[in-house]
């Protein structure tokens, strides 16, 4: 989950970084990670963010005519119930566990390099 500060980084910046580092066009899977709760996902929480990420949506899928469907649902954000304890900081507590090392890392590492220029523009060059 990414809680969003307006104050941190534009909604589009965000938009950006979160499509440009995962799959959103594969239903309810990431990588070999299978299920609902692997879901590319958008919860708004306003009219003017849901209006913006629908149109961050059309903007890509135009872009690529004939191209995969983007599966993101975009949905109200509504009561939140907080993952359990043991979800939380997962990575951090868990840096050395295979899966960690071996999926996460990569993964973090490209995103900090493809999106270096927003990192630093947001304050967050040593992120």
């Amino acid at each position: 989950m990414v809680a969003y500060d307006p104050a941190l980084i534009s909604y589009r910046d965000l938009l950006t970084v979160f499509f440009g580092s995962h799959d959103p066009t594969t239903p309810n899977r990431q990588g070999n990670d299978v299920g609902t709760e692997y879901r590319s996902l958008i919860l708004y929480a306003n009219k003017e963010q849901k209006e913006e990420a629908e149109e961050f949506i059309a903007e890509i899928e135009a872009s690529s005519p004939g191209g995969p469907q983007i599966t993101t649902e975009v949905k109200a954000l509504g009561a939140f119930t907080p993952a359990e304890d043991h979800h939380k900081d997962f990575f951090e507590k868990n840096r050395g566990a295979p899966y960690c090392m071996l999926v996460i890392n990569p993964k973090l590492k490209k995103v900090k390099e493809k999106f270096a220029e927003l990192l630093k523009t947001h304050g967050e060059e040593n992120a």
